[in-house]
């Protein structure tokens, strides 16, 4: 960590990650062809459906990453201080945390289901299409709870390479699986959903198997599933963070999709179902360049290495601007083609051709965005990492979404995004240069200490 070449060291942490968000993304985006190809003439009200549903089955995952996240840094701690107890315990703890929410969700959802639908703008032309996918996603959210907070587990024993296997088997599945349920079976958007459970169902098996099995550090024992309750607090405690940015995401998804079915209607509303999966194939990958970063930045950091840490940032805002370059060029220049690929419809290409020209601006530099929050979580600085995990969706993105339809209607939502991207890149910007300018100071202290 403190001597390997940087460039060298990010890509050996950061592979696993970016190769398992890649595989996650990309079946995102088959998803949606299958579903839109499917379905004819009826494809933007599939795709709309699916968009529609994406941000509530979100929430779902919002609670999975928490007690991911909440039980890791439980867990770490635990056995870098020679406690196994203490983290056997918290893995009971997590087990029974993610049982219990996923159950407790899935049965809110279902039973609030089409109010839900309503409240995140689905149209009557949608409601169907959402409403027929939903309730299968809704009835498995016990298996995403578990398998996706198990997923973290994994990764805080440092086995960051059979986390992506399990995230790898559980994509590739659901690719492999799609076409027999929705063409085979001819099911459409519930033969999606099936797909989607069925898939996820076996990569949460093949992670609960690392630890069911003794491969892991951290024992499973039966009798430790009984919660403990300080531990229970501790969790809810570190995982709050990650959760609110998953629920800010989804609110934030009640007003775009109300706007957009406002202004522009069930075509709009597929229209951004298509960019926002085109854009994860460039957004995830990043996100996985991010996680390579963060134990760097830290180890440095409480080595008092300065100099090293501004070298890596560096490293990962080049490497991230590079990644991004490509996907910025790809979809502005062809946009009509890639809409063209989920659906055939003249009108859904033409409003999600000029749509994606838009959306897209500020995309090279999103990078800033993701490394920011990730440099200041390493550091042990939640204030500013919290800030800006929330910057772009509820700092910028919403009061824009709220305020610039009114003036220019649907391109008034479309140029939201463009410009909250840009305006959170200036914040991650300034925030990254005021702590450069500390690490230089502390840099000069350090040298003329005797």
């Amino acid at each position: 960590m403190g001597t390997e070449k940087v460039g060298k060291l990010l890509f050996k942490l950061s592979a696993p990650s970016i190769i398992g968000m890649l595989v996650y993304a990309f079946y995102n985006v088959v998803d949606t062809i299958f579903v839109g190809r499917a379905l004819g003439e009826e494809s933007v009200s599939g795709i709309g459906g699916l968009v529609i549903a994406f941000p509530i089955h979100m929430l779902a995952l919002g609670i999975a990453i928490g007690l991911g996240v909440g039980g890791a840094s439980i867990i770490s701690r635990a056995l870098g201080s020679k406690e196994p107890y203490r983290a056997e315990k918290a893995l009971g703890t997590v087990f029974f945390l993610g049982v219990s929410l996923g159950f407790v969700y899935s049965l809110a959802g279902l039973i609030f289901l089409e109010p839900l639908l309503e409240l995140f703008g689905a149209t009557p032309g949608i409601m169907p299409y959402a409403r027929a996918y939903l309730e299968i996603i809704m009835a498995g959210s016990v298996v995403f709870t578990l398998g996706i907070a198990a997923e973290d587990l994994v990764r805080a024993e440092g086995n960051a390479r059979y986390a992506m296997f399990g995230m790898l088997l559980g994509a590739g599945l659901n690719i492999v699986l799609d076409p027999l349920f929705i063409f085979g079976l001819d099911m459409g958007v519930r033969g999606a959903a099936i797909a989607t459970i069925l898939a996820q169902f076996a990569s949460t098996v093949f992670l609960l198997r690392y630890f069911l099995t003794g491969k892991s550090s951290v024992a499973f024992k039966p009798r430790l599933l009984v919660p403990d309750s300080v531990i229970s607090k501790e969790v809810a405690a570190i995982g709050l963070g990650p959760f609110i940015v998953e629920a800010s995401n989804s609110t934030m998804m009640v007003f775009v999709n109300n706007a957009l079915a406002t202004y522009g209607g069930d075509v709009s509303i597929a229209a951004f179902g298509i960019i926002h999966r085109m854009l994860l194939l460039i957004f995830l990958p990043m996100l996985g360049i991010s996680f390579g970063l963060q134990p760097i930045v830290g180890y440095n950091y409480g080595a008092k290495q300065f100099s090293r840490v501004v070298e890596s940032v560096k490293v990962a805002l080049k490497v991230s601007t590079l990644f991004s370059l490509p996907g910025f060029l790809i979809m502005f220049l062809f946009p009509a083609p890639i809409i063209h690929i989920f659906s055939s419809d003249p009108e859904l290409t033409a409003v999600g051709t000029d749509a994606m020209w838009i959306v897209v601006l500020v995309l090279p530099f999103i990078g800033f965005q993701l490394v920011g929050t990730t440099v200041f979580q390493a550091l042990g600085k939640p204030r500013p990492a919290f800030i800006l995990s929330l910057a772009r969706q509820l700092l910028f993105l919403l009061p824009l979404v709220l305020v610039l339809p009114r003036c220019y209607g649907l391109d008034g939502v479309w140029a939201a995004f463009p410009i909250s991207d840009f305006l959170a890149c200036i914040l991650a910007a300034g925030l990254m240069g005021r702590e450069y300018r500390k690490f230089r100071a502390k840099e000069k202290r350090e040298k003329i200490k005797p």
